[in-house]
């Protein structure tokens, strides 16, 4: 009998013991709890990044003369960044048959506060209408100059004279774009039609404004231009 109230006795005690460690157990998992959750409190959510805000600056070869809005070079560009999860409201900002001198004219109510990027696709229409290579340089010069003070990132896109006014005034007028593009350190995309221009397909009916499929070819080679372009403007955020 003494036996078997013995071996009663030690289950008793084993599980005293055993509910002890139990109860440790449980303070312990509860004060991690209250503190991972003290910590996680602590940090503060992640915000998603606000879309960097971009004006295309230009005539009717970027706002997409002869197109419907959502085939026009700002909306198909904005489409191409955010497949690719690049944020961007990009305005379309293009007045058919504007010159350099017409952009300048218009520059503070076409890019709004708050830009941080304008595309420059302006200076078509000052080639084919022969017009001073000095009166379009002087033009970009000062339409860089006010946007280099509003601290607003800038691509340059250049544009190439036609031959009928001779190599000269070509000569002139195509040393605009890189000149400026090295005095202002802005980035230079050489030729804004580069692969569509005097390609019959790709252009409508007038040879001159890109087609749908001409727009999204611009839009395709650009493309990494303008990632670079947006990627400075994330760094700088940050």
């Amino acid at each position: 009998m003494a036996r078997s109230y013995g071996t009663s006795a030690a289950r008793v005690e084993g599980l005293k013991r055993m509910f002890a460690h139990i109860r440790v157990l449980i303070v312990t998992l509860m004060t991690a709890g209250a503190l991972l959750a003290q910590s996680q409190a602590a940090v503060p959510a992640q915000t998603p990044a606000k879309p960097v805000k971009m004006v295309v600056l230009g005539d009717s070869l970027s706002a997409g003369l002869g197109l419907p809005a959502s085939a026009a070079f700002p909306a198909r560009l904005q489409k191409a960044l955010n497949d690719k999860g690049i944020k961007v409201d990009v305005i379309n900002a293009g007045v058919s048959g504007d010159t350099t001198s017409g952009g300048r004219d218009r520059l503070d109510w076409s890019i709004p506060e708050g830009t941080e990027a304008v595309i420059l696709e302006l200076g078509a229409n000052d080639a084919l209408r022969g017009i001073d290579p000095a009166v379009t340089r002087a033009a970009l010069t000062d339409i860089l100059t006010r946007l280099k003070a509003r601290n607003i990132a800038v691509l340059l896109c250049g544009m190439l004279a036609p031959p009928n006014y001779g190599s000269e005034y070509a000569a002139r007028f195509n040393a605009i774009y890189p000149e400026l593009s090295k005095s202002f350190g802005v980035p230079l995309y050489p030729f804004f039609l580069e692969g569509v221009a005097s390609e019959a397909k790709l252009n409508q009916a007038d040879g001159i404004h890109p087609t749908a499929e001409g727009v999204d070819i611009i839009v395709k080679k650009i493309l990494p231009m303008v990632e670079a372009l947006v990627g400075t403007i994330s760094g700088q955020r940050s």
